[in-house]
Formats: C-alpha cells, sequence, structure tokens
C-alpha cells in the first residue's frame, strides 16, 4: 500500500519519468553499437544533448497530462497520452540538434530507437503495475467464481473482482455458448467453453459460485443457466439489468440474488412513449385503488409523466399514507391530491370528480381474491360492479375524456363470483361508452408477479415459515408478468383506445403453479421436497387449472402494438343491463344474496356452464327458472 501511495503522488510518477529519459537515449546509442563500447566521440554528442532532452520532454509530458492518470487504472488512453508525449519532444529535439549540428555526430537511428525505447520506457511499468494491482501476484482466499457471459458486462464484471483490495470472490474461468468466444483469454482469465458444461466445470475448478452476467438474458436463457446451476449444486447470483451495464454500474456491489422475475420475466415492452406522453402530460390523472401494488406502480408511472395534477384515490390509510409520501419525495414538484375514500360512496365520488375534474381516469381499485370472494357475493357486486358503476357515471356527468377498466382474465368464461363481476364490469363499461362522450376502454390481463394477496408473496412467507408450501393442484398453470409491464401496457392501450375496447395483453405462456413454488423455494437456497415439502390441497371454491384471456366469441384480433390485442365487445340490450344492475344494487343494500345470484346468472350466462365448479347454493339458485 506504500508502494501505491507512492506512485499515485505525480512529483514521484514525474521523476520515475524523467530517469527514464537518459536511460532510453543511452540505450538507443548502445543499441546503434550492437550493444558493445560506444565511440568517445559519439558518447561526448550524447552527453551534451541530454539535459535538451530532459527539458523538452518534461515540457511534453506535462503538456500532454501524463500525471492527471493514476498508474492503479493505467489504459489505452494513458498509452495513447505517452505516445504523443514522446513523438513530439523526439521531433522538437531532432529539429533543434539538426539546427545545431545537422546531426554531426549523432547516428539517425538513435532517434527513432530512442523514441521507441522511451515508449516502452514510460508504459510498460504503468501497466505492470496495473496487473500487478489486479491481480496481486497471491493466492487469492476468496469464494471461487465462475461468471457466466464472457461479453461486456461479463469483462466489466471480472475487472472489478480483479480490482477489489478484499478479494472476496476470485474469478476462475468465464462460459459463453458464442463459439469465437470460447478459449479467448479476458484480464488473464479464460473462456472454457459452453454454458452447458458448467456442471462439469464447477466441479472440476471447484467453484463456490456462479455469476450470471448476461443482462439481455431471456428467460428461458435464464431458466436453463440455473436448471445448471441447480444441478451442479452450487450457489448463484446476477448482474441487475441492461440500463446498468449501459450505465457502467456493473460491480460486485450490484450482485443480487436471480428472482422470480428473472426466470419468469418477458422481453422488454416497446412502447409508443411519445404517444403516451402526449396523453397524459399536463392533464389531470385519477386513479382509483392507488394504494394498491397495480394502482401503486400506475402512480409512479404516471408522475414521470408529469401530469398537471394526479389525483391518488384509494380506501385504505396506510397505503394511501405510503403512497403519497413516496410521490411527494420522488416528485416534489407535482401537483398531488390523495383522497381517502370508497368507490361505492357516491358523495366522495361526486366531490372528487367536481373538484377536480380529471381528464383520465384509471379505475384499478377492486377485490379480487377469489376463494374469499365465493362466499361474499355481496361484496363482490357492492365493490367491483357497483362501485364501477358510481365511478363510470361520474366520469361520463363530468366530462371526463378517458375512464381505463383494469380488469382480468378471470372475466372469461368466469368460473366464480369475482370473474363474474368484473365481467358484468366489463359489460357496463362498454355499452356506456355508446351513450358517453367519455372513451370507455377496459385493459384485460392475468396475474401479476408480487402483487397484494398474489401466489408468489404468499410461497415466500411460507418459504420462510419453514414450509410446507401449499399448491391447489399439480396441473394448474397462469399467465404472468411483472407489475410494470402490466402498468406500462395499461399506459399504452388507453392512448391507442377510441372508446368500447377490450385491449387484452400478450401475457406469454402459461406457467405451471408447481414450477414456480420449485423455484421460489430454490431461489430460498432449499431443496423443494428435501427441505420444503409441496403439498397439494386440492382445488378452492372458484378456482379453474387454466385460465382464458378472451371469450370465442370476441374474435381477438392484433393491434399497432405487438403485445396489445383488441377482443370485440359482445352488446347487451341497455334497458335491460341498467335494469339488472339496479336490482344489483338494491340487493346489495338489502343484503339479498338471492336476488344477486339472480341478477349473476342474467348477465354472465355463460357461468352456468362451469357450474361444477360453483359452491352448491350458487347452482341450486342459478339453476332455477327465471320469471317472466
Amino acid at each position: 500500500m506504500r508502494l501505491y501511495g507512492r506512485l499515485r503522488n505525480p512529483l514521484v510518477a514525474f521523476l520515475h519519468d524523467l530517469a527514464v529519459v537518459p536511460v532510453a537515449w543511452f540505450a538507443a546509442y548502445w543499441l546503434r553499437f550492437n550493444f558493445a563500447t560506444i565511440p568517445d566521440q559519439y558518447l561526448t554528442q550524447a552527453w551534451m544533448w541530454l539535459p535538451l532532452l530532459l527539458v523538452t520532454q518534461s515540457g511534453a509530458f506535462f503538456y500532454f497530462g501524463l500525471y492527471r492518470g493514476d498508474w492503479r487504472f493505467a489504459s489505452m488512453p494513458d498509452l495513447l497520452r505517452i505516445i504523443k508525449a514522446v513523438t513530439v519532444g523526439t521531433l522538437v529535439c531532432m529539429a533543434v540538434i539538426f539546427l545545431f549540428t545537422r546531426l554531426q555526430g549523432i547516428p539517425r537511428s538513435v532517434f527513432p530507437a530512442y523514441w521507441l525505447l522511451l515508449i516502452a520506457g514510460l508504459g510498460m511499468p504503468r501497466f505492470f503495475y496495473r496487473w500487478i494491482k489486479d491481480h496481486k501476484l497471491y493466492l487469492g482466499q476468496g469464494d471461487r467464481v465462475l461468471i457466466v457471459g464472457a461479453g461486456r458486462a461479463g469483462e466489466m464484471l471480472a475487472r472489478d473482482l480483479l480490482r477489489d483490495p478484499l478479494r472476496t470472490l476470485e474469478p476462475v474461468g468465464f462460459v459463453d455458448d458464442m463459439k469465437h468466444k470460447q478459449g479467448a483469454d479476458i484480464h488473464g482469465i479464460r473462456v472454457l467453453g459452453g454454458c452447458d458444461q458448467l456442471p462439469e466445470l464447477v466441479k472440476r475448478l471447484e467453484v463456490d459460485i456462479v455469476l450470471l452476467a448476461i443482462p439481455s438474458a431471456r428467460s428461458p436463457q435464464i431458466r436453463r443457466i440455473v436448471k445448471y446451476c441447480e444441478t451442479a449444486n452450487v450457489p448463484f447470483r446476477t448482474i441487475p439489468c441492461m440500463q446498468d451495464l449501459l450505465a457502467g454500474r456493473v460491480s460486485i456491489n450490484t450482485l443480487r440474488e436471480v428472482s422470480i422475475e428473472d426466470l419468469l420475466g418477458r422481453d422488454p415492452v416497446t412502447l409508443d412513449r411519445e404517444a403516451i406522453s402526449s396523453e397524459l402530460s399536463g392533464r389531470c390523472v385519477l386513479i382509483s385503488g392507488g394504494g394498491g401494488s397495480i394502482g401503486t406502480e400506475l402512480c409512479r408511472q404516471v408522475a414521470k409523466l408529469e401530469p398537471s395534477k394526479l389525483i391518488v384515490m384509494e380506501n385504505c390509510e396506510y397505503n394511501l399514507f405510503r403512497i403519497e409520501n413516496e410521490l411527494r419525495q420522488g416528485f416534489p414538484d407535482m401537483v398531488l391530491h390523495p383522497v381517502l375514500g370508497d368507490i361505492t360512496d357516491e358523495a366522495t365520488v361526486e366531490h372528487t370528480y367536481n373538484t377536480y375534474k380529471p381528464d383520465i381516469t384509471y379505475h384499478a381499485a377492486a377485490y379480487k381474491h377469489v376463494p374469499m370472494l365465493e362466499s361474499r357475493v355481496r361484496e363482490a357486486i357492492h365493490n367491483n360492479v357497483c362501485g364501477t358503476r358510481i365511478m363510470a357515471l361520474a366520469a361520463d356527468r363530468h366530462g371526463c375524456d378517458a375512464f381505463v377498466l383494469i380488469s382480468t382474465d378471470k372475466a372469461v368464461n368466469p368460473a366464480n363470483i369475482m370473474g363474474a363481476s368484473k365481467r358484468i364490469a366489463e359489460i357496463f363499461c362498454q355499452n356506456l361508452n355508446q351513450r358517453s362522450a367519455t372513451r370507455f376502454i377496459t385493459v384485460r390481463f392475468g396475474n401479476v408477479l408480487g402483487s397484494d394477496g398474489s401466489v408468489v408473496p404468499l410461497f415466500r412467507s411460507q418459504i420462510e415459515a419453514g414450509g410446507p408450501v401449499t399448491v391447489t393442484h399439480p396441473e394448474m398453470m397462469r399467465y404472468f408478468m411483472t407489475i410494470p409491464e402490466a402498468c406500462q401496457l395499461i399506459l399504452q392501450a388507453e392512448a391507442m383506445g377510441s372508446g368500447s375496447e377490450i385491449f387484452v395483453l400478450d401475457m406469454g405462456e402459461p406457467v405451471s403453479i408447481t414450477y414456480l413454488a420449485e423455484q421460489l423455494i430454490r431461489l430460498s437456497g432449499n431443496e423443494p421436497g428435501k427441505d420444503i415439502e409441496i403439498v397439494y390441497t386440492g382445488l378452492r371454491p372458484g378456482e379453474k387449472l387454466f385460465e382464458e384471456l378472451f371469450h370465442e366469441k370476441e374474435q381477438l384480433t392484433g393491434t399497432q402494438h405487438e403485445k396489445i390485442f383488441l377482443a370485440r365487445h359482445r352488446q347487451i340490450e341497455w334497458g335491460l343491463l341498467e335494469t339488472t344492475i339496479r336490482e344489483l344494487q338494491s340487493a346489495c343494500t338489502s343484503y339479498d344474496e338471492k336476488a344477486l345470484l339472480k341478477g349473476i346468472a342474467t348477465l354472465v350466462p355463460e357461468l352456468h356452464h362451469i357450474d361444477k365448479q360453483l359452491p352448491d347454493n350458487v347452482i341450486q339458485l342459478i339453476s332455477q327458472p327465471k320469471k317472466a
């Protein structure tokens, strides 16, 4: 460390470079005379012109900034500065000596030899010093590391590991599937083969940890590599994302555990940001359910687009407090109006619309827990149907430009009360669009990773408790996307919509819930079936093995965005719709579950096709003949 401290001192570095000048000058003479004794007449001339070289080269060294850099981080720009300084110094000295002596007594071959030797004398110690500091020239005591990915991210990570003064991680090799990289050396570390050789290399090299340095990798590729790591029974970590790579933030400190989002995520969403920004910038936006998982992320993304005002409506005091604090800290200049209130409270909704006159409403407030709502029909209809109706009619009355209903795949051929309630909300908004200047747009998608009450937080809490992890059925499949992706596509759909559309988000391939549970267990450092058991508990009321994103009669078509599809909405007679929903509202007031179930059966007849999964009381009620 003392040597390092001295070489960081510009004066010490300058004295070193000054000492190299006479060494290179006389070595050039010695080389000219084939390493024999230099004749006296030539040696005298060499000594006579040495002060000129020292003064000229010193000036060139300072002019070209040789002492701005640190030897610890010597690189190509430093070498270029050395070449420039030596070249200019040599040419100036040649010119001066030529003016006085016409180079009499000085062999012409001395100057190119001197130029080359001085560059080597100045550059080699710098790079050798950096190599010593990077490689330490001693046996590393840290964990042995195998790096997956020999690209830019892998190179940056390896460089950072080698520079770490504590040397907690010792890189011993790379693996990369690109054939032209295999066999190459990166900072003295060999690319040993492809990813399929990972288990063998882990065993042969006694690797302690695998680091994934492939920020552009897609989820199938990450799953494949993780499978190799699991086969080798070795822990693994990853660097964050492409944005961190582009920003140069790939280091030891950025390493993190592989997340379930890495394994199940999809390609990055490409958005028409100009269209979204022109739609939201400078406008008043209302987000209902703004303290929930989807609502919170919508608030964050809308706030970035600089609305004139953001109205956050939430009935949970703590959730509203939390998102308000976050938004005020992150966007201190934004006009923010938090509203503590319920969407089923007509007075609150009317006051909010009348006071703030929102231009765009994102309606994310809803009850969504399927098994819980099966025995709470009144609450499901009161919140998801009546609340949506109150919000939608208020938007219509107060001239809101757009009303976006956040829906769910469970509204398609619903097998449960929650799905049926969201389907009725869809029907109402689609048909109200025909009678309103407001654009009513529905956005429908499946499960969101990590959302409140979803399966991922449940599994994580079960794993933290030591298990078991409960899965309802070994064949259960679900669609998943991340919360940011879902919200980005919601914003895109609103910018595209002209009214009455059902936009269906491309959810990719469905994922086995058993696979999800197994991966979460492994990511926690445990082994499924050995450390933590998976227990199958049977389908709960209202659950389906497979979810659908659109009804067969909705005629799904593409849009200008590759991840957003359009489902043709199904018309229903407005008088029947209004009458039935008013009856549902009345049944909520009187807590008449029988009337509620009748109303659901009227508006969602497809519920009949899956009556085997409904509770007995629902089957009995909806199977009774309707009165004329």
